[in-house]
């Protein structure tokens, strides 16, 4: 006879999608042991950080996520770097295996623009038109950099209708989007661009550079910072090692409709798309980097070091600067209807409450579809990500999601005095160290 709980069970998996969990969590958990340090080195006690652990699986027991990856470090030093669950049916994942954060790859991608600004081969100031000169089509021209980077851009949505086989052609989705016509014409109007600017981003980097996208965060990122992964796409080699996407949550008509407005396609045929062996193949810097979560959580480190990794300078510290600060206060985003503040790159976090949990007004990072967390607070000295394969928007994870936020942000408490933070954006500094 069918208990209660067996019934109560049977109604979510079928009402949410959910993923079967296994009473003991260990057979389906990696945990990072050499890499990981005791708490006491990061400022933390050994309590905050099971609460912290504790919360990431209560998280995964949702069932609504196959694999959850979470990395976090806390004044430079790895604290968790853990796993729980599959990277596909019967293949138990573990810290190394590469997730696509999806949107949180525009972080990376912006940076690479900030980059090329560094390097002197563009101004963010100049419209994309003065080096994509077909930009400029139905009123694009004045359209500059700045704006992409922060969301304004115009151009926020690839046109209905559209097949998304066609992100798997660059020159074809270029062609799409220049020929589109702007929600403004001047970038005053705030609208989430969820797939769109990584072609222009990647075409500014081949005109600029001569390279791709891949190959210019290869050359300036990834190698000098040792990173196994972190790249845009993967290499047949590795293809076979990437985690799966599925789709999970609530099947509901209006949550489909809204994620299908921001996506440009419904959300079971995006995470289709995720798994096709040519979305591997394909270059689209702002949906498809593929990492591990320590390498997007050292990535984000490095950030907070102000550019360097190791001794050596990736990015000059100015810009980091200029890629992380505030382009103004949180205002109604016309794609995603929430308010949201953003800088040339980056989500920003809130105060009293914010996306990375409570009191987090000087966190940057960015999200992906659907409950992808990638973000550095400098105010706690932390650099966390938070990576999955499960892409609900609704379902039994509406609660134990804000509640590992919350418990981060609460057990790794300010250390930093953000109002005295000593400047080190010197010329001679700047120099000296590239």
């Amino acid at each position: 006879m069918t208990s209660f709980t067996e019934y109560r069970h049977r109604l979510s998996r079928r009402l949410f999608r959910t993923v079967d969990i296994p009473e003991d969590l260990a057979p389906v958990t990696d945990i990072d042991t050499a890499a990981e340090v005791r708490p006491g080195a990061a400022e933390l006690s050994e309590q905050s950080v099971e609460a912290i652990w504790e919360a990431c699986q209560n998280l995964y027991r949702s069932g609504v996520y196959p694999l959850l990856s979470l990395c976090l470090r806390r004044r430079g030093e790895i604290v968790l770097n853990r796993s729980l669950g599959h990277a596909s049916p019967g293949r138990v994942a573990t810290v190394n295996t590469p997730i696509c954060p999806f949107s949180a790859s525009k972080a990376v991608s912006a940076v690479l623009i900030h980059l090329l600004a560094e390097q002197g081969r563009i101004n963010l100031l100049d419209p994309i038109s003065y080096y994509i000169p077909e930009f400029a089509a139905k009123g694009k021209g004045s359209i500059s950099i700045l704006h992409l980077l922060s969301h304004r851009g115009g151009i926020p949505a690839v046109p209905a209708g559209v097949d998304l086989d066609l992100l798997f052609d660059h020159r074809a989705a270029l062609k799409l989007i220049c020929e589109t016509e702007p929600l403004d014409h001047q970038g005053r109007i705030q609208a989430y661009h969820a797939v769109t600017s990584g072609f222009i981003f990647d075409e500014l980097i081949r005109v600029t550079t001569g390279l791709t996208a891949q190959q210019y965060l290869n050359r300036y990122i990834t190698k000098p910072m040792g990173m196994r992964y972190f790249r845009f796409g993967l290499t047949r080699r590795d293809q076979a090692d990437a985690a799966v996407n599925t789709m999970t949550g609530l099947d509901s008509d209006l949550i489909n409709k809204g994620l299908t407005s921001v996506l440009g396609a419904h959300p079971d045929r995006a995470v289709e798309v995720a798994n096709d062996p040519r979305f591997f193949r394909a270059v689209i810097p702002s949906v498809n980097l593929f990492a591990t979560a320590e390498e997007v959580s050292r990535f984000y480190q490095m950030l907070l070091n102000h550019g360097e990794w190791q001794g050596r300078q990736i990015l000059d510290p100015l810009t980091v600067h200029r890629a992380t600060r505030s382009q103004g206060k949180a205002e109604l985003d016309k794609s995603l209807m929430l308010p949201m503040r953003y800088s040339a790159g980056f989500m920003m976090g809130g105060s009293p409450l914010g996306i990375y949990g409570k009191d987090t007004q000087y966190a940057y990072g960015h999200l992906g579809f659907a409950n992808i967390f990638c973000w550095a607070d400098p105010e706690r000295d932390i650099a966390v990500s938070l990576m999955n394969t499960g892409k609900p928007a609704l379902g039994p994870h509406i609660r134990t999601l804000p509640a590992l936020l919350g418990t981060i942000s609460a057990e790794c408490k300010p250390i930093i005095d953000m109002d005295s933070d000593i400047p080190i954006y010197h010329r001679s500094r700047a120099a000296s160290t590239r």
